[in-house]
């Protein structure tokens, strides 16, 4: 019943967010993922070519994560038609299929078919969770993959069939090869073939499994070797190696991740109780007796070595780069839901209530996240969006700013071209731009636009809404 229960809810709590554009915390995530749908629709459909927005006069081609899941909801693009409502559908139905495997994956390691309920709900109301199924982002397909990969090779523990290790390896590669932290999740078929080995001294069996699971690691291996090389102004492949922050901040944003984000977003406040009651009956019930036990502790070290090594980048604002440690935060919700629901009347009676808190507890803290009064922009691009799309062919290439991401304002006109943020638009700069075929000035800063330097460049006033002034650009000089 709470499987039908729930998605219904889901659905309900989610409404308004089905209707929205695109706003909100990292919206500028989620317009660059939905700028790779469209593109694929619109210009290529192979998948090797992901392109964005801002690409000046080139290709926009920039290969990061394996787009597997933009490429997919591409596809269904040239079903249905191009719809940002398909998109936040088809994000939802892979949020639906994560929790579905969350259900799988801890009734597989615990047997219990109301306590899998249970970390599934719980899972649902994570703030985090919550938040980003109904919003594009690769990380969702990810995780998604991840859980059931989980849930796939602890069923292969338990009952040995060579189906559920294979569709084991095949989900944990997707899950790595759409985003690279999550390559992580091989640590749990690797050790448990390494404890097999040790245990039995027998190597027929645990080297086979590795090496099945070794087969698994090469497409994202193979990928990440061939684009990690391009990768440009990001410093994620040398984590803390290239910090530049000082060690108190570097701190700081530990103590913030932990006392903020976990509880907070990844958590949910009313599962914390679970979660703390996880660790106590962990440790009381001894649990590491358990031949499961090493192997998640191991994954957790795995998780915990990516957190340290990718602080920097982390920080305390990018609660979607911890999504690697969810599974293994909701197995330990469920592991103290269902200690206190098995446990006495009170106990399964404070049980009870949280598992119904939560629902609130998720709405309160995002019932804002899809605001248009407070997009997590200048709001002005989102209340004229139809008119400034007008203002300029959607051929035509285009100069925007002030745009601290890149890619949100190309999203909300439709165009391509370049950036700029922080008023950073020289008139030699944009005289380059012009020479390459930019054609229109998007501007909402008079910094920019007011420059006596730069008005020889523009040949005439276009269009004028709120804070955004559109510029046809002087071709010739």
């Amino acid at each position: 019943m709470l499987l039908i229960l729930l998605p219904v809810l889901s659905v309900a709590m989610h409404w308004r967010a089905f209707h929205a554009d695109l706003l909100g915390v990292h919206v500028w995530r989620q317009a660059q993922t939905q700028a790779v749908i469209v593109n694929f629709f619109e210009e290529d459909f192979n998948i090797l070519n992901p392109r964005l927005d801002v690409r000046g006069s080139g290709d926009g081609v920039e290969r990061k994560e394996f787009p597997l899941m933009q490429w997919l909801f591409a596809g269904a693009y040239k079903v249905f038609g191009k719809h940002l409502m398909l998109t936040r559908l088809l994000t939802f139905v892979v949020g639906l299929s994560a929790l579905l495997g969350m259900f799988f994956l801890i009734k597989n390691l615990f047997g219990d078919s109301l306590v899998a309920l249970a970390g599934a709900w719980a899972l649902h109301f994570s703030p985090a969770f919550f938040y980003y199924m109904v919003n594009p982002l690769p990380d969702n397909f990810a995780l998604c993959c991840s859980i059931w990969g989980l849930a796939f090779f602890f069923h292969w523990y338990a009952h040995r069939g060579w189906g559920a290790l294979f569709a084991a390896g095949f989900f944990i590669s997707l899950a790595a090869l759409c985003k690279l932290p999550f390559v992580i999740y091989f640590v749990v078929p690797f050790v448990c073939f390494a404890k097999e080995y040790l245990r039995k001294k027998a190597w027929r069996e645990p080297v086979r499994g590795a090496l099945t699971m070794a087969i698994f690691l090469i497409p994202p291996v193979a990928w990440y070797v061939w684009v990690i090389p391009t990768w440009q102004g990001t410093d994620v492949v040398g984590g803390i190696l290239d910090n530049r922050f000082p060690m108190s901040r570097l701190l700081r944003f530990v103590f913030d991740n932990l006392v903020s984000t976990l509880p907070e977003m990844l958590l949910n406040y009313a599962a914390v109780p679970f979660f703390v009651a996880g660790f106590y009956f962990a440790f009381k019930r001894k649990a590491y007796r358990d031949g499961r036990f090493a192997l998640l502790v191991a994954l957790s070290a795995a998780a915990l070595l990516y957190f340290f090594y990718e602080i920097n980048m982390i920080a305390n604002v990018h609660d979607y780069y911890l999504f690697p440690f969810v599974p293994l935060l909701f197995i330990l919700v469920s592991y103290g839901a269902m200690q206190m629901l098995g446990g006495g009347v009170a106990a399964r009676r404070v049980a009870v209530f949280l598992l119904l808190l939560m629902p609130l507890t998720a709405y309160l803290r995002t019932r804002n996240s899809w605001n248009p009064d407070s997009p997590g922009f200048n709001k002005d691009w989102l209340l004229h969006k139809k008119e400034l799309r007008e203002a300029a062919p959607d051929s035509a290439l285009c100069v925007v700013g002030n745009d601290d991401s890149y890619q949100i304002f190309f999203y909300h006109i439709n165009k391509k071209g370049w950036a700029f943020a922080e008023n950073r638009l020289t008139p030699s700069a944009l005289q380059g731009m012009v020479n390459e075929g930019a054609l229109y000035l998007y501007s909402d800063t008079r910094q920019v636009d007011e420059q006596p330097a730069l008005q020889p460049l523009l040949d005439s006033l276009v269009l004028e809404r709120g804070t955004v002034r559109v510029f046809r650009l002087r071709k010739e000089q």
